[in-house]
């Protein structure tokens, strides 16, 4: 027998995403606008706690929170990339000379559909112990990067 309804065509493949958050400009506040706007815009999957870490590279700035989350997205991997920076710019997020600088939100894609796709990921506390935190919390686990 055949089916009476086909899926849609138009149905939106979606992706599975984990973010690495991190602000030390009034960090509380951004992190909840950041986590009040992904998870009105996004399917918010799993959120790690905020950790309290010191500044990588330029040292002359306030301690950084830093979380992870897992969200769904229909979008696809570039257009949610240049999604998280809009996010950041939204949030007052100013890209000056230092690159490791303040900043109100800064939001990296760390994973992709279960892939890494920023070493950061190997290289960093700040981004593996939340990230790692949501691993466990939502059963997911991670592919290593894919080198060319």
């Amino acid at each position: 027998m055949l089916p009476t309804t086909l899926p849609s065509e138009q149905a939106a493949a979606l992706h599975e995403c984990l973010i690495s958050l991190g602000s030390n400009i009034d960090p509380e506040h951004y992190f909840d606008q950041a986590l009040t706007i992904l998870s009105q815009e996004c399917k918010l999957l799993a959120c790690s706690k905020a950790i309290r870490t010191t500044p990588v590279g330029y040292q002359q700035q306030p301690d950084f929170l830093n979380a992870a989350l897992l969200v769904s997205t229909s979008l696809e991997q570039e257009a949610f990339r240049a999604y998280l920076k809009e996010v950041e710019d939204r949030l007052g997020r100013v890209r000056g000379a230092i690159k490791s600088g303040p900043r109100t939100m800064d939001l990296d894609m760390v994973a992709w559909n279960g892939e890494v796709v920023d070493e950061g990921y190997y290289q960093h506390d700040y981004v593996k112990v939340p990230v790692d935190e949501v691993l466990a919390s939502s059963g997911r686990t991670l592919e290593p990067v894919k080198r060319s």
